[in-house]
């Protein structure tokens, strides 16, 4: 299940940021493999694509991925980018990341893009896990 999430991004009214207003506005989605998450213990790829923006936002260069796996785990990572440089830094576009879920249960995963501590881009999509030999009651 893909779930598409639009991105809200504020600009200013110089005539440089209204020439990104003309590029199409960046959105994310987030998609689970299996689609169908699986049985428990289960483990899925979660894949987040940006798509659409500039090829070198500047609010979206180098930001830090957060991603909660709604079972009380999250995983956090930066990157140590160069400094920007406009019309040549270029952003990420495409984020995964592999998780297994150990109890049966509808889960929702939320990825973030972050610069300092805000979020800038969210989006979230959910996955169910069945009950498996290892987990009978299923936490349901």
């Amino acid at each position: 299940m893909a779930v598409s999430i639009a991105l809200t991004l504020a600009f200013s009214g110089s005539a440089q940021d209204k020439d990104k207003e003309k590029v199409a506005k960046p959105r994310l989605t987030v998609k689970v493999t299996p689609a169908m998450g699986g049985t428990a213990p289960a483990r899925i790829v979660a894949s987040a694509d940006l798509i659409g923006g500039a090829p070198d936002g500047e609010e979206l260069y180098c930001p830090a991925v957060e991603w909660d796996f709604g079972d009380d785990t999250k995983s956090t990572t930066s990157a140590d980018c160069d400094p920007y440089e406009a019309g040549k830094s270029e952003i990420k576009r495409r984020f995964t990341a592999d998780h297994v879920y150990r109890q049966a249960g509808d889960y929702r995963i939320q990825f973030r893009l972050k610069k300092k501590d805000n979020s800038i881009a969210a989006a979230s999509t959910s996955v169910k896990i069945r009950p498996g030999l290892g987990d009978p009651g299923g936490g349901y």
